[in-house]
């Protein structure tokens, strides 16, 4: 059986998508108030999110 190779980028690519949101979510929650509330909710929610969704499968 032939095995497929995979490059960095297909194999890290979407955690570090998932990293980079997390991150950004804790800087939006430490700069300020009102719509940096707003993005640190999306950028904290979404890999927590993603979290509980591969959990459950």
């Amino acid at each position: 059986m032939k095995r497929k190779s995979s490059s960095l980028r297909s194999v890290f690519g979407v955690p570090a998508l998932i990293a980079l949101l997390g991150a950004a979510g804790l800087f939006a929650a430490l700069l300020g108030d009102g719509w940096w509330d707003a993005l640190a909710w999306v950028g904290l929610g979404l890999p927590a999110w993603y979290s509980v969704r591969g959990f459950c499968r």
